[in-house]
C-alpha cells in the first residue's frame, strides 16, 4: 500500500522499528523470584525443603531461616521495582535452596519440578518482562536428561541452572564440570542452550564452621573459579560449541587466579595429561561472566582478562549482596558499571552492550531470530 508522501506500510514499519531500535534495552542477566508462600505446595514445608512464612518475612528450610530483605523478593514488587529503575526485562535463575541436594530421589524431583514449573509459568506469564532458567540434578543424570526434554520441549525454556558443585547417589562432593555430566552437556548443545553456574551449599562440603557469612563472601567464590577451572580443562567450550556458560559474581576469584593456574598447568604438566591448557579458554566467546563483582578493580581485572564482550549486567537482586538501593552500602542498580564509566574502565558503547548485546548473546548465541523475537516483546 502507497501513502501520498510516496513510501509503503512496509517503510514506515521499518522507520518506528528503528526508531525504537535506538534505545538500548537495560536486560538484567542474573535475578531471583520466590513464589508466594500460598504457591509453594505443603509437600515442601512438610518435608522441611522450603517455604515462605505467611507474613513474607522468611525464607525457610529444615533448621535454616533467611531474612526475605526486600519486597521484590516476590512477582508484582518484581515488576514494580523493575520500572522504578527502568530495567526492561531480567534472567531469572533458579533458587539456589533447590538444588537438591541431599534429599531423597523422589522429593528431589518434586521439588525441582516444582521449581521449573513455577519458572515457567512466570516467563509464559510475562513474556515481555522475564526470561527464566530450569534446574537439574547432575547425581541423577538420565532424570537430568528428562528433565532438560521437558523443560525446552513443553515448557519453552532455553537456560540451563547449574550447581558449580553437587551431591552424587553416594554422598560424594563433585565439580559440576565432571566427566560423569557430559551427557548433560552435550543436550545443551543440541538444544543451543544458555548455562548459568552458581555457586551454594559451600557449607556442607568446606569443613568451617559458618561464621561472618564466610561461605557467601569468600567460599562461594572460590567454588565458581573452581568449576571455571575444570570447565577449561575439560575443553568443554570447545567440544560444545553451541553450549554458552556464565559464571555468576564476576567468576571473581578465577580472574585472580588466573597467572596461577598457568603457571602450575606449565610447571607441573604430569598432572594434567589430556587437559586443554588455562590459557586458550582466556576470552572466548562461549564463556560469560556477571558484572556483580562489587568494586571497580575486580571489574577491570575482568574485562582485561576476558574483554568486555564476555561480560554481561548482573544485579543478583533482590539479594542484599546484589546491586540493591542502599544507602548503607551507597548502592543502586547498575552502580558499577556507571563508577566504570566514570573511572575511564569502559566505555558508554561497552556499557550499553553490557546490559543488552551481551545478555542476548549469552541467552541465544548465533540464533538471531530468537535474539529479535525477544526483542520484539520487550518493546511491544
Amino acid at each position: 500500500m502507497w501513502y501520498s508522501d510516496g513510501s509503503t506500510k512496509q517503510s514506515i514499519n521499518f522507520a518506528i522499528e528503528t526508531k525504537m531500535k535506538k534505545r538500548k534495552l537495560r536486560i538484567n542477566g542474573h535475578s531471583h523470584l520466590l513464589p508466594y508462600p500460598e504457591q509453594i505446595p505443603q509437600f515442601m514445608k512438610d518435608k522441611g525443603i522450603f517455604w515462605v512464612d505467611k507474613d513474607r518475612k522468611f525464607m525457610l528450610q529444615k533448621d535454616w531461616s533467611r531474612p526475605v530483605t526486600d519486597s521484590s523478593f516476590f512477582l508484582d514488587e518484581k515488576l514494580a521495582w523493575m520500572e522504578h529503575f527502568k530495567i526492561d526485562h531480567a534472567v531469572v535463575l533458579n533458587l539456589s535452596q533447590l538444588y537438591g541436594n541431599g534429599l531423597r530421589l523422589e522429593e528431589m524431583k518434586q521439588a525441582l519440578r516444582f521449581q521449573n514449573d513455577f519458572n515457567a509459568r512466570v516467563q509464559h506469564e510475562n513474556p515481555s518482562k522475564f526470561t527464566t532458567g530450569f534446574v537439574v540434578h547432575p547425581g541423577f543424570v538420565r532424570g537430568a536428561l528428562w528433565e532438560i526434554e521437558r523443560c525446552v520441549e513443553v515448557l519453552g525454556m532455553r537456560l540451563l541452572c547449574l550447581p558449580t558443585h553437587y551431591m552424587d547417589t553416594i554422598g560424594t562432593w563433585r565439580c559440576i564440570f565432571d566427566e560423569e555430566n557430559e551427557p548433560i552437556f552435550e543436550l545443551a548443545d543440541k538444544y543451543n542452550l544458555a548455562v548459568e553456574i552458581h555457586p551454594y551449599d559451600g557449607e556442607k562440603f568446606i569443613k568451617l564452621q559458618n561464621t561472618s557469612w564466610r561461605f557467601h563472601l569468600i567460599w562461594m567464590l572460590a567454588q565458581c573459579a573452581d568449576a571455571y577451572h575444570f570447565l577449561t580443562l575439560n575443553g568443554y567450550y570447545e567440544k560444545y560449541p553451541n553450549m554458552r556458560v556464565c559464571f555468576a559474581h564476576g567468576g571473581q576469584l578465577a580472574q585472580m587466579n588466573l597467572g596461577r593456574r598457568i603457571q602450575g598447568f606449565d610447571g607441573r604438566p604430569d598432572l594434567f595429561e589430556g587437559k586443554s591448557h588455562p590459557r586458550k579458554a582466556v576470552g572466548h566467546k562461549n564463556i560469560f561472566f556477571d558484572t556483580l563483582v562489587h568494586d571497580t578493580g575486580s571489574l577491570d581485572l575482568l574485562i582485561k582478562n576476558q574483554g568486555s564482550k564476555q561480560v554481561l549486567i548482573g544485579l543478583d537482586d533482590p539479594y542484599p549482596l546484589g546491586e540493591m538501593e542502599s544507602d548503607k552500602q551507597s548502592s543502586y542498580p547498575g552502580k558499577i558499571l556507571d563508577l566504570a564509566i566514570d573511572r575511564k574502565i569502559i566505555t558508554e558503547t561497552e556499557r550499553d552492550e553490557m546490559w543488552e548485546d551481551n545478555v542476548l548473546q549469552w541467552l541465544f548465541g548465533e540464533d538471531e531470530k530468537a535474539k529479535n523475537d525477544l526483542i520484539s516483546k520487550i518493546l511491544k
